[in-house]
């Protein structure tokens, strides 16, 4: 679901990832400092730079890794899939695209802690969710999991409870998040095996006291020489839990870049039941205006397309990966009402239901980008809104301050879980559930993707 990071702080956009700081914005390949969506004084590190390409990094990895069986749960319903990478042969024949195995309509919500209050649980227990991750804990340099963060007290509080059952009570699955973010608390948790076994001990046992069923591991920041040590404690995390109580699992959320296939790669290949991808942040605040998860760019830049491209070039079976989507949009302030107008500042995150004043407005008619498909609100300082719906009152004079806002509509969304439903992935995901309270198209809109189709309203 930007993104946001143990806990950090993060500047990210609400949605965005996994703002760490816990989660802040999690951004598409790591090259921005994120701010998290609804904590703008939260920030993630910019990663270091990669030392290889992607194609060689995703790759090496792959093959230091081998073939990643099945486990877990979901196993029967799993086609074969193999992870050759591309051009692989069998024998003298020319080499020949997979099939695509049938899609799965697998939902996994994240909800950050900052959504977590008092009407989380029932919001959640409305939500067709298949798997909930509640976001987040992070670890101490001892390994116990730090309980002064807000997200361990809210989790093991009356609203984590609260959840939980909601949750269950719908079927739904529930994991814990464990989180990782910024290149110093990835490299001394990844590079102390004592580290890595004390943090184990701790989830399990957090797992077990709550009556959940896994751990999702949230791991942003990583230098790509610690991906093997990532897929060594990811392997670690899913045998203890599983020894605990057959049938826990472990998911992992990863970067939309080339570090984060070779983290998926690596985590397969460990036995991880789920990759997510944090198809988001692929503009944050600090890039040109656009969508934060465009399927396709003009420019030739980033989008998801190339993501799962890249996924698929590294081997991820297409069966084990959920397409993360972003419940937020960013906005930025422009020069002027049109929705190709260049920035004149820093953007920041525009998060849904902080917003439901727009949104509700009848005169807030977007424009569609349908190359990136992504909604374009453009609002005036003065309380006007381009382009004007007809019979509304002539264009604002000179003077007036502009803001774009690109953000994501229960339609756009709708093209893009159609492109992982080609892919035939496993599902898909939001960052972050509660983002959306009350806007209950966004509701219809996951009703009928977990029910088997993705048609827009």
């Amino acid at each position: 679901m930007v993104r946001l990071r143990g806990e950090v702080r993060k500047p990210r956009v609400a949605p965005a990832r996994r703002r760490r700081g816990q989660r802040a914005t999690r951004a598409a390949g790591g090259l921005d400092r994120r701010p998290v969506p609804g904590h703008p004084d939260r920030v993630m590190p910019r990663p270091h730079r990669l030392r290889r390409t992607a194609a060689v990094l995703a790759l090496a990895v792959l093959a230091s890794c081998g073939s990643p069986s099945v486990p877990g749960p979901w196993a029967d319903s799993l086609p074969a899939a193999t992870v050759a990478g591309p051009g692989a042969t069998s024998g003298s024949a020319a080499p020949t695209p997979a099939p695509v195995p049938a899609p799965g309509h697998e939902l996994y919500g994240f909800v950050p802690y900052w959504e977590m209050d008092g009407t989380i649980a029932a919001h959640v227990a409305a939500t067709p969710l298949t798997t909930l991750g509640l976001f987040s804990v992070t670890n101490t340099p001892k390994g116990t999991l730090n309980a002064g963060q807000p997200g361990f007290g809210r989790i093991t509080g009356p609203v984590g409870s609260a959840m939980i059952a909601a949750a269950h009570g719908s079927g739904a699955r529930v994991e814990l998040v464990f989180t990782c973010f910024g290149a110093k608390a990835t490299a001394a948790l990844f590079g102390s095996s004592a580290l890595q076994a004390s943090t184990t001990r701790s989830l399990v046992e957090l797992v077990g006291r709550l009556g959940i069923d896994g751990v999702d591991v949230d791991v942003e920041g990583l230098d790509p020489g610690l991906v093997d040590a990532y897929g060594a404690f990811v392997g670690a995390l899913r045998e203890a839990l599983r020894e605990a109580a057959p049938g826990r699992t472990v998911s992992v959320a990863t970067p939309a870049g080339p570090t984060g296939a070779a983290m998926a790669v690596a985590a397969l290949a460990a036995g991880a039941d789920r990759v997510f991808l944090m198809g988001y942040d692929y503009r944050t605040g600090s890039s040109a205006p656009g969508a934060t998860a465009p399927i396709a760019r003009a420019d030739g830049g980033r989008s998801l397309t190339w993501s799962l491209d890249l996924y698929a070039a590294a081997g991820v079976p297409p069966g084990r990966l959920l397409l993360g989507l972003p419940l937020y949009g960013v906005s930025w302030p422009v020069a002027g009402p049109v929705a190709d107008a260049p920035a004149t500042g820093k953007g920041g995150p525009w998060v849904l239901r902080q917003h439901l004043d727009v949104l509700g407005d009848p005169r807030a008619v977007p424009q569609t980008d349908p190359l990136e498909a992504v909604d374009v609100y453009l609002l005036g300082s003065d309380g006007s809104m381009a382009p004007p719906s007809p019979g509304a009152s002539p264009a604002p004079p000179p003077g007036v301050a502009w803001t774009a806002v690109f953000v994501d509509s229960p339609q756009t969304l709708s093209a893009k879980l159609a492109l992982g439903e080609s892919r035939g992935l496993a599902g898909a995901g939001f960052w972050a559930i509660g983002y959306e309270r009350g806007l209950p198209a966004f509701t219809a809109l996951m009703e009928r993707f977990a029910a088997g189709g993705v048609a827009a309203p």
